[in-house]
């Protein structure tokens, strides 16, 4: 019997993995917050807070979270408000972010989906239509965990810490 994505990210012991390669997942959820960036609101002080919460129960046991996003510039109006309000405000859980820029680079991971990956061992793919919104979840079997370890391992070595990188190209 295989876990859920829920059931997985509940019970990992050591790291949790995420590659992202979508330029949009607007229609995955916090679509109040999104419509209030476009409008050019301010971020408010309790944005992604129960998401923060789990992040730090996770990472006060020592367990590291992380991710990498396949992106090229111009960032969408999405990608700005991800990587300018998410992922600046989840750094604070303890999730750790890195972009991997093919801008000027092709692609190492061309037609690798969204995927999760828990302690090496337990892969997840992640499935959206066409407005970014979670369409399927399916956890693989076991014995294809290794190949999803190694497009962590490609992903990882062709990007850059996100602070580095938002430093260099975060405004707009």
């Amino acid at each position: 019997m295989s876990m859920s994505l829920a059931e997985l990210f509940d019970g990992f012991e050591r790291e949790a993995f995420r590659l992202e390669t979508l330029d949009d997942y607007s229609g995955s959820g916090n679509t109040a917050a999104y419509q209030a960036f476009l409008a050019g609101c301010p971020q408010s002080a309790d944005y992604n807070e129960s998401w923060i919460n789990e992040l730090r129960g996770h990472t006060g046991q020592g367990k590291r979270i992380y991710r990498v996003h396949i992106l090229s510039r111009p960032l969408t109006p999405y990608l700005r408000f991800e990587l300018g309000w998410g992922y600046r405000k989840n750094a604070t859980g303890g999730e750790e972010f890195f972009v991997l820029d093919t801008t000027q680079h092709p692609n190492p991971l061309p037609g690798v989906p969204d995927f999760w990956l828990f302690d090496s061992a337990h892969a997840v793919i992640l499935r959206y239509d066409e407005h970014g919104a979670v369409t399927e979840r399916e956890t693989l079997p076991a014995g294809r965990a290794r190949e999803f370890a190694a497009n962590r391992d490609i992903a990882l070595a062709e990007a850059e810490p996100f602070e580095a990188w938002w430093a260099k190209h975060g405004g707009w």
